[in-house]
């Protein structure tokens, strides 16, 4: 089954220049796991499509329960020279938020998510 990252994480983002940088926190320790497992760096680059224009890397940061992304070439060159609506990354947590992830029926019963969250 697929379940949105929104009912798993938080997410905050902003930029540095032509690269977004997206922060996603586990809404309880327990997801953590399965967000790293399943929010790869190939999995946000094929949700971007191509918004993202060049690689996509991951951090994990365990003690936070935390992921932090870099989009690079997301931008269109960044703030103070793009064109795009969103030239500073401030909605790109949102975005990723709407990706889908799969998990196991009996994982989710295991870690509490209910049905109207699938």
């Amino acid at each position: 089954m697929k379940i949105e990252l929104l009912n798993l994480a938080h997410a905050r983002s902003g930029d540095k220049g032509d690269t977004a940088n997206v922060g996603v926190i586990a809404l309880k320790n327990e997801f953590y796991p399965l967000l790293v497992r399943e929010v790869t760096e190939a999995a946000v680059k094929e949700h971007f499509g191509a918004m993202v224009k060049g690689a996509v890397e991951r951090f994990e940061l365990p003690n936070l329960h935390a992921l932090n992304f870099l989009l690079h070439e997301s931008l269109g060159g960044g703030g103070t020279l793009s064109l795009m609506t969103d030239a500073q990354g401030k909605t790109f947590s949102t975005a990723l938020l709407r990706m889908k992830i799969e998990v196991g029926e009996d994982e989710a019963k295991s870690l509490g998510i209910s049905d109207e969250q699938l």
